[in-house]
């Protein structure tokens, strides 16, 4: 069957050709959305490309609840450093992330998208993107709007709302190789799961002054094994859902029939 993406058959113009990617331009398809997700440690029990691995599949997910919007190719590496002292973490400085974004944002326009949505799926994203939004704007032109998803603290409150009313899991979401993460990955990928090997780590609210030792001293100063949570009862139902919850909430920030 010939790929046709205005029927909802694929999403990732990446996996089309290219008359099939201005096909679906010329038929009103001016909308694309792509994460900045990260290959960096989760812990024992996690494989590394969590949060890219989530961020194309929450793409697609935000992509379809649109409608009439594409899936660009997800940044897998983002600003991990200071995840660095954990054995195969990669990481861009931030000039080079936020370089990679705008020249992505760059690409995209020149093609004729028209509406660029941008997730990122990473904690150590949030916050450079935040800060290149406005150049973006620019980047793209006047007649572009890009918009990115940069409330860190409303992700949380949607995998901990999720997670104790479906489960009673609540207090074991801690942002990182946690029981939300660990069920997104076992609904997506469960071969890369390792619940064998699971540990709790740094359990309670993260209050600012933990985040900013985080991130000036890396994750080890404030959790030895990496883990902000506890995976304890990760299922891949539970991750179904948050990946669906989070979805629907951008779907409405980002506004439907896009």
């Amino acid at each position: 069957m010939k790929q046709r993406v205005w029927d909802g058959y694929e999403l990732h113009f990446e996996r089309l050709t290219s008359p099939e990617v201005g096909d679906a331009l010329s038929r009103g398809w001016t909308s694309v959305v792509f994460a900045c997700g990260a290959v960096e440690q989760h812990g024992p029990h996690i494989a590394m490309s969590m949060d890219a691995s989530h961020g194309t599949a929450l793409a697609e997910a935000v992509a379809r609840k649109l409608g009439r919007t594409l899936v660009a190719p997800t940044i897998r590496v983002g600003c991990s450093e200071h995840h660095m002292s954990f054995p195969g973490t990669l990481s861009l400085r931030k000039t080079t992330f936020q370089a990679t974004v705008a020249d992505y944002v760059w690409s995209l326009a020149r093609h004729g998208f028209e509406r660029i949505l941008i997730l990122p799926t990473h904690g150590g994203n949030f916050g450079p993107l935040k800060e290149l939004l406005p150049r973006l704007r620019d980047v793209a032109g006047r007649n572009v709007e890009v918009r990115g998803a940069v409330d860190l603290h409303g992700l949380m409150e949607v995998w901990t709302r999720v997670a104790e009313e479906e489960f009673g899991l609540g207090a074991r979401v801690g942002g990182h190789a946690d029981v939300a993460e660990g069920s997104i990955m076992m609904a997506l990928y469960p071969d890369r799961v390792r619940p064998d090997r699971m540990v709790a780590g740094r359990v309670g609210p993260l209050e600012p002054e933990v985040v900013e030792r985080l991130m000036r001293e890396g994750m080890a100063a404030v959790s030895a094994n990496g883990i902000l949570g506890d995976p304890h009862g990760m299922n891949p139902a539970l991750g179904r859902l948050l990946v669906d919850a989070l979805a629907e909430q951008l779907a409405e920030q980002f506004g439907r029939g896009g």
